[in-house]
């Protein structure tokens, strides 16, 4: 997403993997002979100093009930904090301004932080109905500050005296910020036009609540239940269990239950043989959201979107697109599309030909007709299979959970020399996560690292990151606290839980992330990790999945569960001659994706577009095959409309060009060149939102990047 770099503690924004946290900035000097503001609290652990190991948060004693209170206290101790700094009679200075409004709130970003990370991973009734009550309290809590007309002078006052300030390259990052996240809120507006983006900000935040909650009911209602073991095809036996598991807990004596969830639904789509049960479950997962009933979406979109095209205008940009993208590297939607579309025409010909392939096999099968959506992963896994002698479930012995992310740890540790701890007695919210100290190579402390690997229904779906605690040194050191989220299938029986190659990138994607909130070295927590420009961030985490597919890699932590076996190098061949099946399907489903957010965020009025015409009438316009639909339709798109991907989900193509090229330097020298390592972490993983991301890139690579090792990688060229 864009660089979170609001003075108020913000909701954390799902970074489509990762979640970024936002604060502000502060300096030391003068600020430090101001008397903080004295705040008492009462008995809530969530506002009370935490005498954890290493400062974690308590959450063996945080309670459902101690949330809204502590919401609405660190509000209150964040207004005072701010009213002080407006009260100030010297002038506005970098340090008593700037620097003091990055000190203010600091219990509101711890509360949120801990809220929002535990109502994403663990949620229940109770949860729900906080976020729903807070969301519009903090959004009028924060627009109180954004349009506070004697900080917003301050704020001027030192930008427009920033030549003769002497800051330093970072405080000069920190004030452009903390200026720009003024006027791009709307501090310079006249107050009608204040008093109408409030209104707007409230709805949002209600709505995006809303539309979060809707898709996750959705999600969790779904069942496919059969009783006939020869629907579920070769399934393999791990998942085999977790169905019937799922379907006891269902209420079923016997049979198999399916659900929504891609662990359940992916392998259901792949191996069933019965093309009316694919059907059945394929749509279930096209359709959330979409069904007419109490947790239909359509309206709330269609809402949201019509209020951003009115924020935008208001905030003088043509639509929010513009907006958003003017924070961006990309700059402007023309730069989005261009990069969109060249990629999009070799992708979609790609797909065209896999399709072509897959009709034939289907009628070769004596199955009449025309082929479907939810005919295409059973077809391209026999093709696979066909054509590469692999089956992907013979691989997942060899990915048993620890092993895999032991085999994440080495690759971070081959590269950087770093270690990782257990820490068996460290408060955690489920007992299902693990939790590590991070230490350097010389045994000092970077940071903590909390990990949360399975599939429940009180988590929402997909793979993220949040920034518990961020670093920082304007305060004194603070270290890191990040965790890593997933929705892997746990362990069935006897069986440990066992990961497709797939779930292996994807664990490793969320430990770059972490790694880029680890890895942080700066100043000001509003700068920390990956609070950086959204096209930007998905580079720390997407570079990390090149490694572990390399044979060099595999060999080292790939080894089957039961007997210890490394992976058969027969094996490896087959995976890296596979790697570019299918990939016209796997782009084109999410170019269409990336497409139909900008359609829905180019727009330049309020249109009160129907969203199912709107989105088939994009979907033609680009000429989207009908056997394929977007990786996320409009009503189930949570990165853009409950996450922080609006105008933004382009993001991941754009950082996977970058992470390509940046593969290529290590593939030029060695795997695990610590030089090339090391100016990876300097001059990127450290950084933060010190810098705009294309001259961090720049100081890594030596030059701008080239598209041509993704249409490499992707079998594109």
């Amino acid at each position: 997403m864009q660089r979170v770099r609001s003075f108020v503690p913000l909701i954390p924004v799902v970074l489509g993997a990762a979640l970024v946290q936002g604060s502000c900035s502060t300096d030391s000097d003068e600020s430090a002979t101001e008397e903080p503001v004295a705040v008492m609290y009462d008995g809530n652990p969530l506002l009370e100093e935490w005498a954890t190991p290493f400062g974690v948060p308590p959450f063996d004693e945080i309670r459902n009930e101690h949330y809204l209170p502590a919401f609405r206290e660190a509000m209150s101790a964040h207004a005072t904090e701010i009213a002080a700094i407006t009260a100030n009679e010297r002038p506005a200075t970098f340090d008593n301004t700037i620097v003091a409004m990055e000190r203010a709130g600091q219990d509101l970003s711890r509360v949120s932080r801990v809220f929002y990370a535990v109502e994403g991973a663990h949620s229940n009734d109770d949860l729900r109905e906080v976020a729903r009550t807070v969301a519009p309290e903090l959004s009028s809590h924060r627009d109180d500050i954004r349009f506070d007309p004697d900080l917003w002078k301050r704020v001027e006052a030192v930008w427009e005296g920033r030549s003769s300030a002497g800051l330093d390259p970072e405080q000069e990052r920190l004030l452009e910020d903390t200026y720009d996240s003024f006027v791009r809120s709307g501090a310079a507006l006249d107050e009608t036009s204040k008093a109408r983006l409030r209104e707007i900000n409230s709805e949002l935040a209600e709505l995006s609540t809303r539309f979060s909650q809707n898709l996750l009911a959705e999600t969790n209602d779904f069942e496919l239940h059969i009783d006939d073991r020869a629907d579920a095809g070769h399934i393999p036996g791990n998942l085999l269990v977790a169905a019937e598991a799922e379907a006891k807990k269902r209420g079923h004596e016997s049979g198999l239950s399916f659900t929504l969830q891609r662990p359940s639904i992916n392998p259901f789509l792949q191996y069933s043989p019965n093309r009316e049960l694919r059907e059945r479950i394929f749509l279930g997962y096209a359709m959330r959201g979409d069904n007419d009933n109490d947790s239909d979406n359509k309206a709330i979109l269609s809402r949201m979107a019509d209020l951003r095209v009115v924020k935008a205008n208001l905030l003088g940009y043509g639509s929010y697109a513009d907006y958003v993208l003017s924070d961006n590297m990309a700059e402007t939607p023309e730069r989005v599309y261009d990069l969109l579309d060249r990629i999009w025409e070799p992708a979609i010909a790609a797909a065209k030909a896999d399709r072509d392939a897959f009709q034939a096999m289907m009628h070769a099968d004596g199955v009449n007709g025309d082929f479907e959506a939810w005919d295409w992963r059973y077809y391209a896994e026999k093709v696979r299979k066909e054509r590469y002698d692999l089956d992907e479930e013979a691989l997942r012995p060899y990915f048993e959970v620890n092993a895999a992310r032991d085999g994440v740890f080495l690759v971070a540790n081959r590269l950087y020399g770093i270690t990782f701890t257990e820490l068996p007695d460290v408060p955690r919210w489920h007992p299902d996560q693990q939790v590590f100290e991070v230490k350097e190579a010389d045994g000092s402390h970077i940071g903590i690292l909390y990990m949360d690997f399975f599939i429940r229904d009180s988590k929402r779906g997909g793979a993220w990151m949040n920034s518990l605690r961020s670093q920082s040194r304007f305060d004194g050191e603070v270290t890191p606290i990040v965790t890593t989220n997933f929705n892997f299938p746990g362990p069935t029986g006897d069986t440990p839980a066992l990961l497709s190659f797939g779930d292996v990138e994807t664990l490793a994607h969320e430990m770059g992330h972490a790694l880029h909130g680890l890895f942080s070295d700066v100043t000001y927590r509003s700068l920390s990790g990956t609070s950086v420009d959204r096209d930007f961030v998905e580079l720390g985490s997407q570079i990390m999945e090149n490694w572990m597919g390399e044979p060099e890699v595999l060999a080292l932590y790939a080894r089957h569960f039961r007997t210890g076996e490394p992976i058969p190098s027969a094996l490896i061949e087959k995976l890296d001659a596979a790697s570019k099946f299918d990939q016209g399907f796997a782009t084109s489903e999410y170019l269409a994706a990336s497409y139909l957010d900008m359609a829905w965020h180019t727009l330049t009025e309020p249109a009160g577009a129907e969203p199912r015409a709107f989105e088939a009438e994009e979907m033609e316009r680009i000429g989207l095959i009908e056997e394929i639909i977007p990786r996320y339709r409009s009503p189930y798109f949570a990165h853009i409309f409950s996450g922080g991907y609006s105008a933004g989900y382009y993001a991941y193509i754009w950082a996977e060009v970058l992470d390509a090229d940046a593969f290529q330097a290590f593939k030029e020298t060695s795997l695990f060149d610590r030089e090339t390592a090391g100016r990876f972490r300097r001059e990127v993983l450290s950084q933060g939102g010190t810098r705009p991301g294309m001259e961090l890139y720049r100081n890594f690579r030596g030059r701008d990047p080239s598209i041509e090792p993704l249409l490499e990688r992707r079998g594109l060229d």
